[in-house]
Order: C-alpha cells, then structure tokens, then sequence
C-alpha cells in the first residue's frame, strides 16, 4: 500500500483504460474514479427515471453497426461494480471482449446465437474464491451467481438509460467460452449491448394475481 503522500499508481486492465481519470494523492483512488465515470458527462445519460428505464427495457437482437462510445462503455462497467454482493466480496469478474475473432467463436459457444456477436460484449464469470465467508462451498458458490447476475442486471439497466439496449444470453457452452476468453472461471451469462436497429414496446406481462404470493 503506497502512503496518502505519494502519487497514487492507477492500474487498469490491459486494452481498456477508463475516459475519466482521477489526479489525486488519495488511496481511495477506486471509489472517487467511480464517482466521477457516474456523475460524468451528463449529456450520455437519456433516461434518469429508473422506473422509466425498466418499463422500457427490451430484448435486442439487432443492433446498428455502430460504435459505443467509451464513455458510456465506462458507464456499463461502473453500473456493475456498484451492485450489491455477498459481504462486499465482490465474487464476480468482467471480461469485456474486444476482438472481432473472440466475439465470432462466442457466437459458436452460444448456440450459435448471431447477435452475441454486438458491438459490446460483456462476460460475466463466478469467482467464488473471492467471498471470504465462513460457509461451505456449494453456499459460496450460490453466492457468486447471485454477485455475477445482479452485476449484469445493474449494466442492462444503464444500457437503457445511456439509449443502448441489450440482450442477456444464459444459453452458452461454460467451457467453450472459457476457452475463448482464457479463463478458469466459470461464466454465469453474457450481455451483448448496442445501438438497437429499432426500439421495441414493452411486452405484456403475467397478471399481477399470478406473479405475487402473499405468505
């Protein structure tokens, strides 16, 4: 851990690095960047009304061939990392996929689903060795597909509000895709984002009687 005196050292994963940066000497380096991609560059933002954006969140299965700013890819991945998780533990990690080649074989490892081929593609895996919690395995790893499920619902929603849309792919072949991404862990879901070639109205939905037990 370097002192509050000396100039913090920020260390980003290698091929992205965020839009905004944090010139500080604080330690807390992490949460005053995520504050800062968040409240950043208002005029990303379309929709502020989390009601708003969770009526009109939609499926996508065809998207513009047109790049996602890296600010609102910034915006995506900070959505994320401010989901709840088990103890604070975080047992989650992000593959954010870049290479053309990849995003083609991941379109293969997903029953061969075309559109997982979007001009953003987010995996996200299980890290169950992150949540030092005193329980058995099988519990640890329950808890790290919860952490990597509300991670993805978190950045579909900012997808909504930053104009973007999305579709959630949870029919994949584990071991193919940890092939293609290099990893030993075990993805939980991808989320394919972009442009949407047209907006879609809300499906209807079950009746309420239907949806809501009382105990």
């Amino acid at each position: 851990m370097t002192k509050t005196s000396e100039k913090i050292e920020k260390i980003y994963p290698e091929g992205y690095t965020p839009c905004e940066d944090v010139n500080t000497e604080d330690p807390n380096v992490r949460n005053q960047l995520l504050h800062l991609i968040m409240s950043s560059t208002a005029e990303d933002v379309i929709d502020t009304d989390l009601f708003s954006v969770m009526e009109k969140r939609r499926s996508t299965r065809q998207f513009l061939d047109k790049r996602v700013e890296p600010s609102k890819v910034d915006k995506l991945l900070a959505a994320a990392d401010t989901a709840p998780t088990a103890g604070n533990f975080q047992g989650f990690e992000i593959f954010y996929v870049k290479d053309p080649k990849k995003k083609e074989q991941l379109v293969a490892a997903c029953n061969n689903q075309p559109y997982v081929n979007a001009p953003v593609v987010l995996v996200f895996c299980k890290n169950p060795a992150r949540v030092k919690l005193d329980f058995p395995e099988r519990i640890l790893k329950k808890f790290a597909i919860q952490d990597a499920t509300l991670a993805a619902a978190y950045s579909q929603l900012a997808a909504q509000a930053l104009g973007l849309s999305s579709i959630w792919i949870g029919m994949l072949d584990e071991d193919k895709v940890k092939e293609i991404i290099g990893t030993d862990l075990v993805p939980s879901s991808l989320l394919c984002i972009g442009y949407p070639k047209k907006k879609k109205i809300p499906k209807p939905r079950r009746n309420l009687k239907d949806l809501v037990h009382v105990a």
